[in-house]
């Protein structure tokens, strides 16, 4: 029998979508270590401060922290080292010419499960300024606001 192939989510970078304007994304595979993998099915992982770089034409995801698995004693890595993501040459390509000329940022959005192997979410972004910010948070503030009241009146 086949099992269906769901993905569930580990962690999302939920400062990516304050910070940035996502124009595109994209699916990546993610090159770890059995402990890291372990760590990370218990959930031990932090996106918040992370981007994606590309260096002589391969990608790497920076500043993710996956916390030292409790039971790996000296198989344990370091907790912010880079990691190679893995995806198509052309794809890598794409992206490197859209972040050198035109100044988007990679960002990781989302790590997941997609069957057993862990993916990643990355994001082509723009930055937003402050007063892009203030809007967004005005217009999620009078959304939750109507949501309230549509649940009172339905009440």
């Amino acid at each position: 029998m086949a099992e269906s192939k769901g993905s569930a989510t580990i962690a999302l970078n939920r400062k990516a979508r304050h910070d940035y304007f996502v124009e595109d994304t994209y699916e990546a595979g993610i090159e770890l270590f059995g402990t890291e993998v372990k760590s990370i099915r218990q959930g031990q992982v932090n996106l918040k401060d992370s981007w994606c770089d590309i260096d002589n034409g391969e990608m790497f995801i920076k500043g993710m922290h996956v916390s030292p698995y409790e039971k790996g004693n000296i198989f344990n890595k370091d907790p912010l080292r880079v990691r190679k993501l893995l995806m198509h040459r052309k794809e890598i390509n794409k992206l490197f010419g859209l972040v050198k000329q035109q100044g988007y940022t990679l960002v990781p959005l989302s790590l997941y499960f997609r069957g057993s192997h862990v993916k990643v979410s990355v994001g082509l972004c723009r930055g937003k300024k402050l007063y892009d910010k203030r809007d967004d948070m005005a217009k999620r503030d009078a959304k939750r606001d109507m949501d309230r009241a549509m649940k009172e009146r339905n009440r």
